[in-house]
């Protein structure tokens, strides 16, 4: 992200502010329009400013989608960590993961698709956001660990997360595409988690 060297305290504020206008109106143009939508050029008509100005708060393009995807998963996981901390057993860790997951799409689409799906043809998040993204996934792969011996699976813990990421993906990404605008629990694919989950709690249950 483009810097100054030697900024004021007061100074560095109206950067920040700045900042963070320039990435919800970022979010806005991407919400209304896709993922792929955003321009220099749309962001800097809709900020009322020349599209040159925006290089001094970002080199490029890809640096804000960076920007965004780094946020998108800052976000996801405070959300996650929230929305699963009261479960009890492994039922409840698939059940709310799944919720979880369909909810932060409903509510960020544009943040959803950046992070969770490829829509930005050339875009390749930075080493240090795609940390985050993977400390977030090993989060679920020791998640679903925890509760290894109370399953009866011959899968590895990995592969039983990456079993339910693709199912949970699967039902969110159906969700969005067709009926965004219903919540959770409705529609044809957000009322299926816990139809999913039934299947999940037959074949992984112990006999």
């Amino acid at each position: 992200m483009s810097t100054k060297n030697t900024l004021s305290p007061r100074r560095q504020r109206n950067r920040e502010r700045t900042i963070q206008t320039i990435l919800d109106t970022a979010r806005d143009i991407m919400r209304e329009n896709g993922a792929a939508a955003l321009t220099i050029h749309e962001l800097a008509r809709r900020l009322e400013i020349r599209p040159p100005s925006l290089y001094n708060y970002f080199s490029s393009l890809m640096e804000i989608y960076d920007a965004l995807f780094q946020l998108g998963f800052t976000l996801w996981d405070k959300h996650f960590e929230e929305y699963i901390q009261n479960a009890q057993t492994w039922q409840d860790e698939i059940r709310l993961a799944m919720e979880a997951y369909m909810v932060f799409a409903i509510q960020n689409p544009e943040l959803f698709q950046l992070c969770f799906e490829r829509p930005v043809p050339g875009f390749v998040p930075s080493e240090e956001s795609l940390q985050i993204s993977i400390g977030n996934l090993e989060n679920l792969y020791a998640r679903i660990s925890k509760v290894q011996t109370d399953i009866q699976s011959d899968l590895e813990p990995k592969q039983m997360t990456d079993l339910m990421i693709a199912i949970a993906h699967g039902l969110t990404a159906l969700h969005m595409s067709n009926e965004p605008q219903l919540p959770l629990g409705q529609g044809r694919f957000g009322s299926l988690i816990p139809a999913a989950l039934d299947l999940l709690d037959k074949a992984w249950s112990k006999k």
